[in-house]
């Protein structure tokens, strides 16, 4: 059953009305498609997305399209936001001379990322795109293509192997335990981790919100009344939670990138 089919039985059901809780769960990430064409279907999460990208590209467009001497609110508002990003991500962990050339890549990722998030808590749109794990799988490929490419690039192949591999031959026995260790972990688990931490913290974050929003509504009957009034509040303080989540998870998402970033520019000795 889709998210569309299932908004019909949770606004129907009450306690004491005969019907169960509609507990939520992956049918609310499941949404009919808006059109089709073909065998593609356009549906919510990527009109959301596609959203995501006109935000960010304009914003950005028109902050910086005639920047003054003297900036405007926009301007300035740009300003802290691309600075936040520049100076708290790239040149502490790559440094100023080295990382210049990244930033773009970076803040772009960083405010994409955090407007998909946001989408959670907006109201009619009220759905975390990251939720749904092909989104955040697509960007950690991009990261982890532009990761590979700077690897054997600066390093060459055999460099960029060791890089991967942490290849030490002072490591002694150890050395292909440590091989075998280090590829599987950078060229596996990195790329998967860094798609499944976002995801995992907008599902689950997304099920707690429609968890207690659900059964404010399904509450708000007799004496279930009082219930309601304190699963509602509890929804409020986890809407504020979840806000400061959203912002830490496109953090984090980016930081990790650019610590990849600065693993494959490291020269192997």
């Amino acid at each position: 059953m889709s998210a569309d089919h299932m908004l019909a039985s949770e606004t129907s059901c009450h306690l004491f009305s005969g019907c169960g809780f509609p507990a939520p769960g992956l049918q609310n990430f499941v949404f009919k498609p808006i059109f089709s064409i073909g065998s593609f279907h356009f549906n919510k999460p990527m009109l959301l997305a596609l959203l995501s990208t006109i935000i960010v590209v304009g914003f950005f467009w028109a902050a910086f399209n005639k920047p003054k001497l003297v900036p405007g609110k926009l301007q300035m508002i740009g300003e802290a936001g691309y600075d936040f990003v520049r100076r708290g991500v790239v040149y502490e962990t790559l440094g100023k001379k080295e990382g210049e050339k990244y930033v773009p890549l970076i803040v772009s990722l960083f405010f994409f990322v955090w407007i998909m998030n946001l989408w959670s808590i907006i109201p009619v749109a009220q759905f975390p795109v990251t939720s749904i794990i092909a989104f955040p799988a697509g960007l950690a490929a991009v990261v982890y293509i532009t990761w590979m490419t700077l690897t054997f690039k600066k390093n060459g192949f055999v460099g960029g192997l060791k890089n991967l591999t942490g290849y030490d031959k002072s490591l002694g026995g150890i050395l292909p335990l440590v091989v075998v260790l280090e590829f599987f972990s950078n060229v596996l688990v990195r790329p998967f981790t860094h798609a499944v931490r976002l995801f995992a913290n907008m599902f689950a974050g997304h099920l707690l919100l429609l968890m207690f929003t659900i059964a404010s509504w399904y509450l708000f009957n007799g004496i279930g009344i009082a219930y309601a009034g304190v699963s509602f509040i509890m929804t409020i303080l986890l809407t504020a939670f979840e806000m400061f989540i959203q912002a830490v998870q496109a953090y984090v998402f980016v930081l990790l990138t650019a610590t990849y970033i600065q693993g494959a520019l490291a020269k192997h000795h």
